[in-house]
Order: structure tokens, then sequence, then C-alpha cells
């Protein structure tokens, strides 16, 4: 990092630069004059003080690191190029840049210390407005921003959420959200079954098929389930051929009801339908639980694997409670 010269002599015009638009350049002139103008090497660091400064872009352009007090959120870079400064938020806050500043390509910065920047926003309005102006265009540019990570974050939580291959919640959901559920029936003395769902002699299938066939099979069956619930109901991949729905308001009878309407779908269902090829049969067994008083989410879980249990010891293909 050099010291070139003083800004009075440097040969940069006052216009050119952002914060000092529209004010008396003559006046300023006078009170930046022996202001340095240092200049760095590309991808040469900005060397940081204890104290805050404002630096000004003069030549060549600034690689700001995200996370510093000028504006730019965590994870996020920002380019400063020529007439635009990085600093003002360190002044007004008082405290030296933390953030890491880089040169792009051999660069030229106006070094304003803090003392001579709170002065030139007591003696000249307009530099106290261009200074609102860009600390509220950084705002708005850093919120926009956050909201954008925002929305990328929830994408990828619902992806973390869902089962890749059928697309319904996964177990990482469902142990999540179900005590959650369990807890606001209890509070409400409002109803909730389950309906756990297990695709018969499975491994045959696949054995028969073919793993991709296994797949298109599980897909199928998704499609099934999805296409019967209401949209407060919710389908949850339980791991391997075993799936899950949860039915919030919904007592035993009408659980059963849901659950035979599923087992008859169920066995209409095409998974595939080769020219030449019998399409291969499909079902399902099924158990449904409702929440008792007492239960808590381990409990109803129990509960719906035991009906499920009966359901295919007494012959699959059928609903048992």
């Amino acid at each position: 990092m050099d010291h070139i010269a003083n800004f009075g002599a440097s040969g940069y015009a006052l216009t050119e630069l952002q914060l000092f638009r529209n004010s008396n350049h003559r006046r300023l002139a006078a009170a930046l004059a022996n202001c340095p103008v240092i200049g760095l090497a590309q991808d040469e660091q900005l060397a940081e003080g204890q104290n805050a400064r404002l630096y000004i872009v003069l030549r060549g352009a600034l690689l700001v690191a995200a996370g510093n007090r000028d504006g730019i959120p965590e994870g996020g870079n920002s380019k400063v190029l020529p007439g635009e400064s990085i600093g003002e938020q360190a002044v007004l806050d008082d405290a030296s840049n933390l953030a890491a500043m880089t040169a792009l390509v051999p660069s030229e910065l106006l070094v304003i210390d803090a003392d001579l920047v709170w002065q030139l926003i007591d003696e000249h309005n307009e530099v106290a407005r261009n200074l609102l102006r860009l600390l509220s265009f950084r705002i708005r540019a850093a919120n926009a921003l956050l909201r954008r990570r925002q929305k990328v974050g929830e994408f990828y939580r619902q992806l973390s959420m869902n089962d890749g291959l059928t697309g319904l919640y996964n177990r990482g959901w469902l142990d999540d959200m179900l005590p959650r559920m369990v807890a606001t029936a209890q509070r409400g003395l409002a109803p909730l079954s389950l309906v756990m769902i297990d695709l018969d002699h499975f491994k045959l299938f696949n054995d028969t098929h073919g793993h991709l066939a296994g797949d298109d099979a599980l897909r199928a069956a998704a499609g099934v389930i999805n296409a019967a619930l209401r949209p407060s109901d919710f389908a949850v991949r339980f791991g391997g051929e075993e799936m899950l729905v949860i039915l919030p308001d919904t007592d035993s009878h009408r659980a059963m009801m849901v659950a035979e309407r599923l087992c008859a779908r169920m066995r209409l269902a095409t998974v595939f339908d080769h020219a030449g090829l019998p399409r291969p049969h499909l079902t399902a067994s099924f158990g449904v639980a409702s929440l008792a008083p007492t239960m808590d989410e381990t409990a109803l879980m129990a509960a719906a694997d035991a009906a499920l249990y009966r359901a295919k010891q007494t012959g699959r293909d059928r609903v048992s409670l």
C-alpha cells in the first residue's frame, strides 16, 4: 500500500464521487485537500487501523468481504467501483472496519478520517443527504438479499423434509411434526387418526420385476394416497415400502372409511403397462389407529403398527382397526 498524494494534488474531480454530488465543491475541495490518496496493487488487501475511516474508490475496484459494518450481509461479497465509497457504517458506529477489502485491480483510494466525515455531515447538507440515500440503498439491497436467501433456505428445508422418490413427507418431517399434531389434538380435545400402510409382498415384487419397477410401484402407491386425501391430511413415506397417513380432525370411523377407499384404489393402481406384459398386481395392508386421551405419539404409532400387523396376519389387502 503506497501513499500516492494528498487529494488536493491528485487531479481527481469531486463531481465524480457519489457522496459529494450536488454539494459545494469549492468548500469541499478545501476540506479534503490534505486527505491522503493511497494505492493498492492487484490482490493487495487494505491494511486497516484501529480508527474508523471512509474510503472512496478513485480508480480501480475493491472487493469487500461479507459480514462487515456497511450493510453487506454474511455470505455475500460486494464490489466497490470508482466514485463509490465504503466505511460509512463504521464511521457512524465509531468502530474500525472489520471486513477484508481487497483490490481487484490496481486501485487508488481517498481516505477520510471519521472526524472529518462528521464535520462534512455537519457543514454540508448535501453530503448528509447523499449519505442517507446511500445507506438506505444498502439496507434495501441487504434486505432483498436476505429475503432471497430465506426463500432458498425454505426451498431446501422443504426438500430435506420430502422423500426424493415418492414426493411424500419423510421420516424426519414425521418425527418433527407428529408430536406437535398430537399435542394440539390433545389440548383441543380433537380427534386425530393414523393409517399405516405396507405394500404387500414388496420384496417378491422387486425380485420378480426388478428394483426400477419397485420404484415405480412406490411412486404409484404414493400417487394413489395423495389423490385420495384432503388438503388438511398428510402422507409420509415411513421407510422402505411402508407409508403413513395422518388424518387431523378425523375419528376412527371416518379413518376406516379413508383406509377402505385407499385399499380399493390401490388394487387398481397401474405400476407399468408395457405391451405384451401382464400388468403387475399391487395391493397393500392398512392399520388404523385413533388418538386416545392418554396416548402420546409413540403410543399412537404403536397402535397403528399393531393394527397393520393384524391386517397382514389375516390375509393382507385389507384394513384393520
